[in-house]
């Protein structure tokens, strides 16, 4: 297993030094859903959402948040985008609707940031396009599904993608230091 490469010798977080990599065509592909009301989809799908086209501003969302990522994650390099693609798919008999992020660059290092981010607004964007008419909609299995170029090549996520069991992380705002991951 490789080590985290955002801590320094010492412990403490650091951006990583990409200097001395290539260049490189990268791609990443992330996806996620958001799971409603059947009357929600039927809405959003129908074009009947009070605020809109619902899945136009959400990919807009995810394209403009991609390019926002350095901005919005730490430790995370601001990369020249070359291409973002944002894909949506339903099904109507589980009543969700699934978003699929492309990120493109040559550089240094890899897009998969940017993919997870412009998934996460993009779901985001639609529940808060629709919380007026469904406050109770979710959204899960956000995730990384590829990713190409660097020195790691190429990876893809196993068909399931998901451990055996969901993980589920607790916060306590009152020991803000004290996280526990709970296998459900």
């Amino acid at each position: 297993m490789s080590e985290f490469t955002h801590f320094d010798e010492r412990g403490r977080a650091v951006m990583v030094d990409v200097a001395d990599k290539d260049d490189t065509r990268r791609i990443a592909v992330a996806s996620g859903r958001i799971h409603m009301l059947p009357d929600t989809l039927a809405r959003i799908l129908g074009g009947q959402a009070a605020k809109g086209d619902v899945l136009g501003i959400a990919r807009i969302a995810a394209i403009q948040a991609t390019k926002r990522t350095a901005e919005l994650i730490p430790l995370c390099h601001p990369i020249a985008l070359t291409k973002v693609g944002v894909e949506f798919s339903h099904d109507a008999d589980g009543s969700w609707i699934a978003c699929t992020v492309t990120a493109e660059t040559v550089g240094k290092t890899g897009v998969e940031m940017e993919a997870l981010t412009g998934v996460s607004v993009a779901l985001l964007t639609i529940y808060d396009m629709c919380k007026a008419v469904d406050r109770g909609m979710r959204m899960e299995d956000i995730r990384l599904l590829e990713k190409q170029g660097g020195r790691s090549g190429h990876w893809q996520a196993t068909p399931s993608g998901v451990p055996s069991s969901p993980i589920v992380i607790l916060y306590s705002a009152r020991t803000a230091a004290r996280w526990m991951i709970v296998a459900v």
